[in-house]
């Protein structure tokens, strides 16, 4: 049914993305070399998934990855329908798969993902696992193609939940010639024997498709009907496309109420988003044909709807037609109706404001549709096709003040005044008040000060200050504000908008700054220690003011921006009072009613009467004018002028001469002058002082000029050019020289000056073609350019001086004259002196020679280079170096010379050129030029960069970095440089900046280019020289970088090209990572020769060794020998040295050196010998023949006993001999056995690394980790609410009322101190009740964190009160009182974070090494022992023979079928052919299922293994059956080595039918049942005894060994199994094995390189000040209390049960190991000396095995718990309010605390138990009383039992 009524856009996903503000918060996720398609978010669940081509990911709600799933590439072609045998579609092709669909079907829990491959078919995965794959069609028919098969072709569809199940409607776009049978638009089921099938349901049938083409923009629902908005031509046959909203009931699965109608918006284009909010559908419009610019439009959902069963009604009652007779509707497709348009709100951009923008993703990447909102609404999902990012919608907290909270507009965030802080409004608490929460988008201004009366102070005087401040808050009663003048706090008085203040004492006030006359103090208006409004103010000094101007005190004084005064006779500034009585006052100039005011009343000198100039040696006398001083009075006073010569002050007298007025003159004593220092001219300052120390001042700066001829005229000439009025004239009395005048006799002045003198030219060579500029220096060179003009020749040839270049007086660096001519053209070759003829005196002759000669140019090198410029192009030629100014150019560009020019050679760097392409160069020497045009320079493309690797180096640099594009080559010296930010001493240390390229002189070699270079700006680069290995190929090395610099910029220079690294390598950014740092390989006497046996793995112990490389780049070497890295960890170097010694390296050297080579970095390790059996010495052989004599004579003589004993001794000797060599052989091998398994292991960690990158760590998530913590007596499942009884539906109103009044009873911190002083005195109250009721706590304030914790504080405050008086190292030793396990429980809480970004990651790869070593060896099924364990008990002490075997296990929808199956996927997995079926099915389920949770495993017990061989032979395996063999009462469990499966045999995990498997499944998942514990070795069937590797004994060995004949225990012996200590072998080769990752998780937990989580620091500086306060200085004890609170209470519970952290499965041996691990660690945390005695086999000794372990490392571990306490403890302090902020932020993330009515409900029940004493309690306490807490607990009582109360 289509009806046209125009209808408005879906809301612009471009205006979603302006909602959040910058990312403070954000959250990040993307894939390298993957599209994102669609997102989708799991309602409830809050987990996110992406639908991206060939994968799908799950995400957390933080962006984390938790699941993936491989969707493509596949085989496949639009052109073919699904097929299994390629040979059906010859034209497959390796196609990606583009997620066209992603929805999530709440109801089935599942998500329906739909890809472009095989048709569009769809599938159905798991939403706690999206690799679980719920269906996926075999063989789908055409009913089943769902999505469109083009990436371009638009699909959108919704999950609509119909009565009984969920249904699918789709529509799709036309896509490929075989989708024109898919309707655009149906129903799918989801559920059924065929999901995604639209059999019997609607489809949307319009004839040809391809006639309408619909293109869809999106899918919306409400709570009553579906809407799709689409384009699509008109009708049928037309080209023109229009805008269209389709309506469907959600209730019609048959498209009975289907309507369209079109919309339009004011002549826009076609619409391009939507979005439905619940009254309005809002569209966005692209512009229009007839201009009209893009736009978004609102349309009322009601009128739509309205509009839609109207076009409907006239369908089906009307045919189609109006009340006009008009047709508005029809059913048919390709009819033009002519609907009426529909209202539309029409919101242009004017009327709307985009208050920020966010950019997410790369620049100018789209954004999805697929916007999503969080469940608590407060962040955004955005989508591009690079990344998702979760964005938060309002970042109030960003905006420091009132004017950028403001100014920024953003509707959901205000100024909260009385709390200074940018809030949402909910967050303040006095929002609805006036004034109070100030919101941009009303007429709202920020608090300011508007006037202050007066502006500022005098510092000497106290007083009001009156404060403006238009719509101040209104404050409650008991509440008041106060002025803070910088540190001063100063009630205030209000008034309406007044507010009055006094100022600070003088007292109180800080100094002034040097160099100034006032301070300026910020004033504040605060509320409590919130700053309302802010202004600055100012308290001024007058008598500063006087001392900061000497030279013009008076009008400083009366001058300055402060109401000060002058005082005239007494020289004082004074503020706001008169002068002394009988003294005139000079006022400020701000007074305006008095006329002596201003500087112009100021006593002055005005200036000098004369002279201005004074000649030195002379005596003159100087005169200065003066005004005012008649403020002076009639009193008598002497004059003196002060002239400030240099090194001196000279003093003279002077007298006063009064004119007419207030003008006057002063006359100084005549002086002559002769400064100590010989100078041309010199100001000298000169002032007038009053008395003995009264200055006038003066009007400006007043100086006398002495000048001296003789300086700077040392010849006749410059002396006659001097200036005129100086009076200087050459004298030749005594030695001739420049003098005053009237210093000179009469008769000794000469008017004519001798012949000129020539000293020096420039340069010497010129062009035949003349014009060289041509500079010559000497003396006696004219006085004027008259006289030099037409005076110079150059090698006979005339030069014409240049006027402006000819100067006669000494000038810059020049000490002497000169004239600068222009030389006329001459021949090559000419050469010949310069002469200089002055009027008609002889002419000055240089002593050098000029030379004409043609420079000539030859070749070019190199001959191309970038069109970027920056290449070194060298020009080579003949007679370079002519002229004094050369300049070099390429094409139109010159060419900057920065290197000498050399006869031979020019080198310069070329310009950018706009376009590649030949340039001619060129030369050019003065006004001569020379090109090459034969050999012109080539611009080429700019070489472009595609790759760079890898991104990181150490700082030692040296790495090969591997750089890929194209036209590498023609760059003429490529570098890779790094910019540092230098510290201060590298700067200090440093030169000035140089030039990247060294100079070098001609004729000289050319010098090495620098490592490191200073910049402009106190930068330094360092660069390294790239090779270039092909046109597409960059081989570069990391340029090292000092230490202390810190990396700003790294970046490629092909000559003038530049390309940052993160460019070039596709946005990595480059690294450097601290150089590694290895241990010596002799750690205890460094100097020793390291040891070693041929043929064992050298591992080497370091810091950071893989940060910086990999291992194939590592180097290692034994002298000239290489050993072979094996593998590099970040602590780890493991190496195969030689077979055989190397030799030195060094011929001195006497021992071959171990050498680490990493880049640049160079590390020696120390010598190495090589263990070498001995040789025998060399023994004469006369002294052999003497040995055999004597020999055979001691054997005749001892024949006979050696007869007697033989048969005796026999047997013994073979045992002994056979318990030496296997004890020898222990020895040996121990070592090797441990280098070889941590090999393996480290191996395997490694892919356990690739694998947690893909499904991360399975980490519990913090409702259960609080529930296991809190509760571990539940196990891991959740507590269920008590039942309800019949009858009890009314209660339950009433009860949850009276829980509610509890849970506010419990905020009362008295109510809740006495309850659990009154529970714990109850006789009857026993450790379980305390540990539970303080859980139950824990939960009950788990919001209120802050709360709980000044509760604790209390408790903790109260117990060591307590144990002070007794033994205080008792203190927190057990749980006896609550507040053990409720601290405990906070602490659990508070370092949840910690665990999961530190802690967790090494503490589960432990956890999985020790599960990898475990499962290596056989495990009794029966006794529980293993061959490889740590625990002594537990260790298996029998030679087992076994054999590791593959078995290739069947997974997939065919995994039930034949072996032969092609359908089902093989998975590898390792087993023993010693396990029992159940160990099998364990050991193939984790292997199977390594990524995924132990929850959502399915139960071990709910399979059966089947062994498939052949074509039809399938074999279930079990533990017990008819084929077990049973012999005396002994039946043993069947094995894979029982059955004789065989390595690489294919099995099947298939369900069980005969002992409810599906049961057991779901309980497993619902709620796991703990592991497989061992078999009591007592288990009979019928008297029959179980047995697997070895029968359980009755009684132990020991009791045996007494038992029978002395031959029967010597044979015994005799065997290996009586020396049990010989297997205790395996347990040092399971700790050397593991020692790393132990050494990792302590590493971890006690390290303090990261910051220390806040809660740990608040808790210890606590435990600190108890101590403080209670006076206890024992060292000891402090230790003993943050051990018992932190490491033993907390850690030590996290390393032996880490399913309290994880979900994982934990067999029995994996926790005896633990256990062995968490004792050492209780054992290195004990402040005792760690003593043991002698090794014993069994746990009851006094040192058992298990404590001797870890001997050697305990004294480490106690240095590690030491100095994390000391790093602790001078760590800067955690303050209340950072910890109260961490609080809030904590019971923010987890306000949903699980089951808290259940748990008011159990504390209760506690409550109710001790009801009587609890009320007694309360009543008796006064403070109790008062607040009526018994009163409030029974009316609780009252509401939760309807127990009778005395109300």
């Amino acid at each position: 049914m289509a009806a046209r009524r125009p209808f408005g856009p879906r809301l612009l996903p471009v205006l979603l993305l302006y909602l959040p503000l910058p990312l403070t918060r954000a959250r990040r996720f993307s894939a390298p070399n993957t599209t994102f398609n669609h997102l989708a978010l799991a309602p409830g669940r809050g987990t996110l998934y992406v639908g991206a081509v060939n994968r799908l990911f799950q995400l957390s709600p933080e962006l984390q990855l938790e699941a993936v799933a491989v969707t493509g590439p596949v085989f496949d072609s639009p052109d073919c329908v699904p097929f299994r045998d390629p040979a059906d579609c010859p034209q497959a092709r390796l196609t990606d798969n583009t997620n066209q669909l992603l929805l999530v079907s709440g109801r089935a829990r599942e998500l329906v993902a739909c890809g472009q491959a095989r048709q569009g078919v769809c599938e159905k995965r798991g939403l706690e696992d999206v690799a679980r794959v719920l269906y996926q069609a075999e063989d789908p028919g055409d009913g089943q193609f769902v999505a469109a098969n083009a990436p371009g072709v638009a699909t959108v569809g919704l999950v609509v939940q119909a009565p009984g199940r969920d249904l699918l409607l789709v529509a799709r776009g036309l896509a490929g010639k075989l989708s024109g049978g898919v309707p655009p638009l149906s129903v799918r089921q989801l559920a059924g024997p065929q999901p995604f099938s639209s059999e019997g349901l609607g489809r949307l049938v319009v004839g040809d498709f391809s006639d309408y083409n619909n293109s869809y923009v999106g899918a919306f629902a409400n709570a009553r009907s579906a809407y799709f908005v689409f384009r699509r031509r008109g009708a049928r046959a037309q080209a023109e496309y229009r805008s269209y909203v389709a309506r469907v009931c959600l209730g019609d699965a048959n498209l009975y109420s289907y309507v369209e109608v079109p919309l339009t918006c004011r002549g826009q284009g076609l619409v391009q988003a939507a979005f439905l909010t619940p009254s309005t559908l809002l569209a966005a419009f692209a512009a229009g044909p007839g201009g009209a610019r893009p736009a978004l439009c609102a349309f009322p959902v009601a009128e739509l709807d309205g509009s839609m069963e109207h076009a409907r009604r006239l369908c089906y009652t009307a045919g189609g037609r109006g009340p006009s007779g008009l047709e508005e509707a029809t059913v048919e497709y390709g009819v033009t109706s002519r609907c009426v348009a529909l209202p539309a709100v029409f919101l242009n951009g004017s009327q709307g404001q985009v208050y920020h923008s966010q950019q997410v993703g790369p620049l100018g990447s789209a954004i999805s549709p697929d916007l999503l909102v969080d469940g608590s609404g407060s962040h955004l999902y955005v989508l591009t096709a690079q990344q998702v990012d979760r964005v938060p919608v309002a970042a109030c907290p960003q905006f420091p003040d009132c004017t950028s909270c403001l100014q920024a507009r953003d509707p959901l965030c205000g100024w909260c005044v009385l709390q200074g802080r940018c809030t949402r409004k909910g967050q303040c608490g006095r929002a609805a008040q006036a004034n109070q929460w100030l919101w941009s988008y009303e007429d709202s201004h920020c608090p300011h000060v508007q006037s202050l009366l007066p502006a500022q102070r005098p510092r000497q005087e106290q007083g009001q200050v009156t404060l403006s401040v238009p719509r101040l808050p209104t404050l409650a009663v008991d509440e008041y504000f106060h002025c803070a003048f910088g540190d001063y706090d100063s009630l205030a008085h209000v008034e309406g908008p007044h507010i009055a203040c006094v100022t600070p004492p003088q007292d109180q006030l800080p100094l002034n700054p040097p160099g100034t006359d006032h301070i300026t103090l910020p004033l504040a208006l605060m509320f409590e220690d919130v700053a309302v409004a802010a202004t600055n103010f100012s308290f001024y000094d007058c008598s500063a003011v006087q001392a900061l101007e000497v030279a013009a005190p008076c009008r400083a004084c009366v001058g300055s921006l402060w109401p000060c005064h002058w005082c005239p006779q007494s020289s004082r500034c004074v503020s706001g009072e008169h002068c002394p009585e009988g003294e005139g006052t000079i006022y400020s100039a701000q007074e305006v009613d008095v006329q002596v005011r201003g500087p112009g009343a100021c006593p002055r000198v005005e200036g000098l009467a004369g002279p201005l100039l004074v000649p030195v040696g002379w005596e003159s006398r100087l005169a200065l004018r003066v005004r005012n001083l008649q403020h002076f009075g009639s009193l008598p006073a002497s004059y003196h002028c002060w002239l400030e010569l240099p090194g001196e002050l000279r003093r003279l007298p002077a007298s006063l001469e009064e004119t007419a007025g207030d003008v006057g003159l002063i006359y100084c004593q005549a002086q002559q002058f002769r400064p100590s220092t010989a100078q041309r001219e010199l100001p000298v300052p000169i002032y007038v002082t009053r008395g003995k120390s009264q200055r006038l001042d003066n009007a400006h700066t007043l100086r006398v000029t002495l000048y001296d001829c003789a300086v700077g005229r040392p010849d006749c000439s410059r002396c006659q050019a001097a200036n005129g009025s100086l009076g200087c004239v050459w004298c030749s009395h005594g030695r001739p020289t420049c003098r005053y005048g009237p210093l000179c006799p009469p008769g000794a002045v000469e008017l004519l000056c001798p012949t000129p003198s020539i000293d020096t030219i420039e340069p010497l060579t010129g062009p035949p073609e003349g014009g060289l500029a041509l500079t010559i220096w000497g003396s006696n060179l004219g006085r004027d350019l008259a006289e030099v003009q037409d005076a110079v020749k150059v090698a006979g040839r005339p030069c014409s001086p240049e006027p402006s270049l000819y100067r006669t007086s000494a000038r810059s660096w020049a000490s002497i004259p000169r004239i600068v001519c222009v030389t006329s053209p001459a021949p090559n070759g000419t050469t010949g002196p310069i002469q200089v003829a002055i009027k008609n005196r002889p002419p000055g002759i240089s002593t050098q020679h000029f030379t004409y000669q043609d420079p000539i140019l030859l070749s070019l090198s190199p001959r191309w280079g970038p069109q970027a410029g920056g290449t070194r192009l060298t020009i080579h030629g003949q007679h370079l170096q002519t002229g004094g100014s050369v300049r070099a150019f390429v094409g139109g560009q010159p060419c900057p010379i920065r290197e000498p020019v050399c006869p031979e050679a020019i080198v310069c760097h070329t310009m950018s050129q706009a376009s590649p392409g030949e340039a001619v160069v060129r030369v050019v020497f003065g006004h001569a030029q020379r090109t090459l045009p034969t050999s012109p320079f080539q611009y080429t493309a700019n070489p472009q960069l595609a790759a760079a690797e890898p991104s990181v180096s150490f700082r030692g640099g040296g790495r090969l970095i591997r750089v890929r594009g194209t036209g590498l080559d023609v760059a003429e010296r490529p570098l890779l440089s790094v910019w540092l930010e230098a510290t201060a001493e590298l700067q200090a240390a440093g030169a000035q900046p140089q030039d990247p390229t060294p100079r070098r002189s001609c004729g000289a070699p050319a010098a090495a280019p620098r490592a490191c270079i200073r910049l402009e700006g106190g930068l330094l680069q360092c660069s390294t020289v790239c090779s270039v290995n092909s046109s597409s190929l960059l081989l570069c090395h990391s340029p090292a970088v000092p230490d202390g610099a810190h990396p700003r910029r790294v970046f490629f220079s092909l000559d003038g090209v530049h390309v940052d690294f993160a460019s070039a390598s596709g946005g990595q950014d480059f690294l450097y990572q601290p150089n590694p740092r290895l241990a010596p390989l002799s750690r205890e006497e460094p100097t020793r020769p390291y040891r070693l046996k041929p043929g064992n793995v050298l591992d080497v112990e370091g810091q950071g060794l893989n940060l910086g490389i990999s291992k194939e780049e590592v180097r290692v070497h034994i002298g000239d020998g290489e050993c072979l890295v094996k593998t590099l960890t970040l602590t780890h170097l493991y190496c195969e040295p030689p077979a055989r010694a190397p030799q030195p390296a060094n011929g001195s050297a006497t021992l071959p050196q171990f050498v680490v080579q990493m880049g640049n970095v160079r590390l020696a390790l120390g010598p190495v010998q090589y263990e070498t059996e001995p040789a025998l010495p060399a023994f004469p052989v006369e002294a052999q023949l003497g040995l055999g004599m004597g020999a055979a004579v001691l054997m005749a003589a001892v024949l006979l006993l050696t007869l007697m004993y033989r048969h005796k001794s026999k047997q013994a000797l073979r045992d002994y001999q056979k318990v030496l060599v296997q004890l020898e052989n222990l020895e040996v091998g121990v070592g090797d056995q441990c280098r070889k398994e941590f090999t393996d292991l480290m191996t395997e960690m490694t892919d356990l690394s690739s694998d947690l990158e893909a499904s991360g760590i399975p980490f519990l998530d913090y409702h259960t980790y609080a529930e296991r913590v809190f509760f571990p007596g539940h196990g891991g499942c959740p507590r269920q609410p008590a039942l309800e009884g019949p009858g009890e539906e009314g209660r339950r109103g009433p009860v949850r009322q009276g829980l509610t009044q509890l849970s506010n009873l419990l905020n009362s911190k008295l109510f809740l101190l006495t309850l659990i002083h009154t529970l714990e005195e109850q006789p009857g109250f026993s450790q379980r009740d305390r540990c539970h009721v303080a859980s139950l706590l824990s939960l009950a304030l788990h919001g209120k964190l802050e709360y709980l914790t000044d509760i604790l504080r209390t408790l903790l405050s109260d117990l060591a009160a307590h144990y002070v008086h007794k033994n205080p190292k008792l203190m927190l030793r057990r749980t006896e009182t609550m507040v053990e396990k409720l601290l405990t429980n906070w602490l659990s809480v508070c370092l949840y974070a910690f665990l999961k970004e530190v802690a967790g990651e090494p503490l589960y790869v432990l956890l999985r090494a020790i599960q990898y070593q475990v499962d290596k060896g056989p495990v009794d099924a029966v006794t529980g022992k293993a061959k490889r364990t740590l625990n002594d008990s537990r260790l298996l002490r029998e030679d087992v023979e076994f054999r590791p075997l593959t078995l290739m296990v069947l997974l997939g929808p065919r995994a039930g079928g034949a072996a032969g199956s092609s359908a089902a996927q093989r998975v590898p997995a390792r087993v023993l052919d010693t396990d029992t079926i159940t160990q099998v099915k364990e050991k193939v389920l984790d292997q199977v299922y390594k990524g995924t949770p132990f929850s959502q495993r399915p139960s071990v017990h709910a399979l059966d293994l089947e062994w498939r061989s052949g074509l039809a032979g399938h074999l279930t395996l079990s533990d017990e059956d008819l084929t077990s063999v049973t012999q005396n009462h002994w039946k043993r469990l069947n094995t894979l080595q029982h059955y004789k499966v065989p390595d690489g045999a294919t099995v099947g995990l298939i369900p069980q039918l005969h002992n409810g498997g599906a049961v057991s499944q779901s309980l497993a998942q619902n709620c796991p049942l703990g592991e497989n514990i061992p078999m009591l070795e007592d288990a009979e069937e019928g008297g029959v005894r179980l047995w697997h590797l070895v029968k359980a004994s009755d009684e132990p060995e020991g009791a045996k060994a007494r038992r029978g004949s002395l031959r029967e225990r010597e044979r015994e012996r005799a065997r290996a199994k009586a020396i049990p200590e010989i297997y205790l072998t395996r347990l040092l080769s399971m700790k050397g094995t593991l020692q790393k990752f132990v050494d990792d998780t302590f590493q971890a937990i006690l390290s303090v390189n990261r910051p220390v989580p806040i809660a740990v620091k608040y808790l210890f500086d606590f435990l600190d000040e108890l101590a403080e306060k209670h006076g206890i200085e024992d060292p000891e004890t402090l230790h003993i209390w943050k051990t018992n609170s932190l490491l033993l209470r907390f850690w030590v519970n996290a390393l032996k049960n880490p399913r309290l952290i994880f979900d994982v499965r934990v067999s029995d041996n994996v926790d005896a190991i633990l256990a062995v691990i968490a004792q050492t660690f209780i054992d290195a945390c004990t402040v005792s000396e760690h003593k043991v005695g002698r090794a014993h086999s069994y746990p009851e000794q006094d040192s058992p095995v298990n404590k001797l372990l870890y001997a050697r490392e305990i004294p480490r571990y106690k240095q590690m718990v030491e100095r994390y306490y000391s790093d602790i403890r001078q760590s800067s302090p955690a303050s209340y309010q950072e910890m109260n902020s961490a609080l809030a932020e904590l019971s923010g993330n987890y306000t949903s605390a699980p089951h808290c009515l259940e748990a008011l409900q159990e504390l209760y029940n506690h409550i109710h138990r001790y009801y009587d004493q609890i009320i007694s309690a309360l009543e008796e306490d006064p403070v109790g009383q008062k607040m009526q807490l018994a009163c409030r607990l029974q009316q609780v009582a009252a509401l939760v039992e309807n127990k009778v109360t005395d109300l």
